[in-house]
């Protein structure tokens, strides 16, 4: 982002990028609790106005995401039961729709497994050398981008990322753990406004679908 601010941190149209995330997540009648993965370094966070919010619960992040996400599961273990549904959520994803979330929740809740938000390419895709030469033309027939949340039972979610990281796969998204173990998660559509702020200028777009 080429900001001394974590992305997440970031003011988008009048609140910080996290709060807007968070705010879609609370604000859903099926979710019960949202847990935090921080930094123990993180600064910015006692600031936020979720910081001090009864249904927000605090865990330390790990070095990548899946150790993030499993400190996460170890902790909501103490509390739940293995086939509890859990969605993970990328705190950089602020423009999450309402109807998205109980689109994957529908579609998900009698699946052994789980499943993603995601939705199918639709452009022409390339793949390219070290250079930036183009080496071929990849058939996007049954590409799909994924998307967050990702939704799975927690005892499934959970042993498939130990496995992942005993293997040495730091895996990028929980599907892939879920792939890795085995099983076939299911890829629900979703709306193409679910954008990841990774550049600068995903802010500007992310305020206009805000607005």
């Amino acid at each position: 982002m080429g900001s001394d601010i974590p992305k997440q941190y970031l003011p988008l149209n009048g609140r910080l990028v996290i709060e807007h995330t968070l705010q879609r997540l609370l604000d859903h009648p099926k979710i019960k609790k949202v847990l935090v993965a921080l930094s123990p370094n993180d600064e910015w966070w006692p600031d936020t106005a979720y910081a001090n919010h009864p249904d927000v619960i605090i865990v330390d992040g790990g070095a990548e995401r899946c150790h993030s996400v499993l400190n996460a599961l170890n902790k909501l273990s103490e509390h739940t039961v293995v086939d509890d549904w859990v969605l993970v959520h990328d705190a950089a994803r602020p423009c999450l729709r309402s109807d998205d979330i109980n689109c994957l929740i529908k579609q998900l809740s009698s699946h052994p497994v789980g499943g993603i938000l995601g939705m199918p390419v639709r452009d022409t895709m390339k793949r390219a050398d070290a250079s930036g030469q183009i080496t071929k033309t990849v058939c996007r027939e049954g590409l799909w981008h994924a998307f967050t949340p990702q939704m799975f039972r927690l005892g499934i979610l959970r042993t498939a990322l130990i496995q992942a990281l005993e293997k040495g796969m730091q895996v990028t998204d929980e599907a892939s753990a879920i792939e890795l173990a085995g099983y076939s998660p299911k890829l629900v559509e979703g709306h193409p406004d679910n954008i990841k702020i990774t550049q600068p200028e995903d802010l500007a777009l992310a305020a206009f679908y805000l607005s």
